[in-house]
């Protein structure tokens, strides 16, 4: 099928994926509520305006309570002046701010090409995602956590490293998670960005501790430890490793340990790779998956993570691949084993998207050089094989000229079929990527006492 040329063919293309698109979101996954929003709202609100220990909250008729360190309470103490509309209102203008930031940074320099056409499109793409929507819907903080980040990765891809590690290391403060990206930076020989990150999540958690004290104190010697506040393990939204073991009936810690040791092993070796030639995006990206495998808890909604390998996955030029396994993230497919996750249909579907992450960590496409990086590595040796003085002809027929004549066309070549390959995002991270689009999808059950379940744990 042949992308319409004009531009009332376009504009009849976006109204009819607008409408499906609509149709889709309005029928197959329920809202949540702002239940997470709620939460940060009720609990900020309650520690301000109450007299009330921040972690002892609860949302009325519910057990759920604040569960991320005491830094992230003091970035949403604005939301003590708001009442929850508003609360709800800010909540996706950041949302939409970062996730603009976050196409812009995938996409890179080709975004200028698709004007509003490509902007549509992405957005009825984005509007697909299940853990996107369900990160709007629950009002969950990963979108602008996943922008801090990969402003990092911006800023290494196109050499202003400078202030590179700032963005990681207020993510790392407002939710442990995104500490796996200070790992990276040190695999990849960065120890000044690694220094810098470290100290600046150091910073924010000190000052955290001086504003909140006793929040403080009890968060990183209880709270931290005890995973029975934030949900049940073997919930099917728990899309981690550990999700996956104690749906199988595993206990302790010892298997999973070594299945995050394993995992752990992978993601070094190829995310070190992948920083010594240079290919950030597919470096933040195995980091990316690697936090959603190893982390104790990963509600799907945290699974933004997975969006910068799709960006990879295209800018390598698999958009099938990519298309597919996007595809498969889009159709809230694990709630069917809700119920019951036994067996082994329950085995593979309950943990759909574990072993999506799990595949992209194993084979993403890694290790491929910026294009940039290659033109500047080819002129040395093509002004070396320059011919002698002696045979003027041969020169113009083997020398200079001539490989960077076919350099050139190999280059256009490319960017034609970053073109063809369609109207979303093109390389990405200053030319090194190729954006993948993402989507907001609410997958599940309507957001009641508990908007992941009426029996399991809310997703913080």
């Amino acid at each position: 099928m042949r992308a319409p040329r004009t531009a009332c063919g376009r504009l009849a293309l976006v109204v009819v994926l607008a409408a499906a698109v609509t149709a889709f979101t309005a029928t197959v996954p329920l809202l949540r509520d702002w239940f997470d929003l709620r939460v940060y709202h009720g609990a900020v609100d309650a520690w301000v305006h109450h007299g009330g220990r921040l972690y002892d909250y609860r949302v009325p008729g519910t057990p759920y309570g604040f569960t991320y360190p005491p830094f992230a309470a003091v970035t949403m103490l604005p939301m003590a002046l708001l009442g929850l509309g508003a609360a709800v209102a800010l909540c996706l203008l950041l949302d939409l701010a970062a996730l603009a930031w976050v196409l812009r940074v995938l996409a890179g320099p080709s975004w200028r090409r698709h004007g509003w056409y490509g902007a549509a499109l992405a957005a009825c793409v984005l509007a697909l995602y299940e853990p996107l929507r369900d990160t709007v819907s629950f009002g969950q903080v990963n979108v602008l956590l996943l922008a801090l980040v990969l402003t990092d990765a911006w800023l290494l891809a196109t050499g202003r490293t400078r202030w590179a590690g700032v963005g990681i290391g207020l993510a790392a403060a407002v939710k442990l998670t995104p500490a796996l990206f200070i790992g990276l930076l040190l695999l990849a020989r960065r120890p000044r960005a690694a220094g810098l990150a470290t100290a600046v999540a150091v910073a924010a958690t000190g000052f955290a501790a001086l504003v909140a004290p006793d929040a403080s104190r009890f968060y990183w010697t209880e709270a931290m430890w005890d995973t029975g506040r934030v949900g049940r393990l073997d919930y099917v939204s728990n899309q981690s490793l550990q999700g996956v073991l104690a749906r199988l009936g595993v206990g302790g810690h010892t298997v999973w340990a070594v299945c995050a040791l394993a995992v752990l092993a992978v993601w070094a070796r190829r995310s070190r790779r992948a920083g010594a030639a240079g290919d950030w995006p597919a470096a933040f990206a195995l980091t990316g998956l690697t936090a959603c495998l190893v982390s104790p808890v990963t509600w799907v909604h945290h699974l933004v993570w997975v969006l910068p390998a799709f960006a990879v996955l295209l800018r390598a030029g698999h958009p099938r691949v990519a298309g597919a396994l996007y595809a498969v993230m889009c159709t809230s497919v694990v709630w069917l084993w809700f119920d019951d996750a036994s067996g082994v249909d329950g085995f593979l579907g309950a943990n759909t998207y574990t072993w999506v992450t799990l595949g992209l960590l194993l084979f993403l496409p890694a290790d491929q050089v910026p294009a940039e990086r290659r033109s500047r590595h080819r002129s040395p040796s093509a002004t070396a094989a320059a011919p002698r003085q002696a045979a003027p002809t041969t020169a113009t027929a083997s020398g200079q000229p001539g490989r960077s004549s076919s350099c050139a066309v190999a280059g256009a070549a490319t960017g034609a079929a970053g073109t063809a390959a369609g109207p979303g995002p093109g390389p990405g991270l200053g030319g090194a990527a190729r954006g993948a689009s993402s989507d907001p999808t609410g997958s599940t059950l309507p957001a009641a006492a508990n908007p992941q379940s009426s029996s399991a744990r809310a997703s913080s």
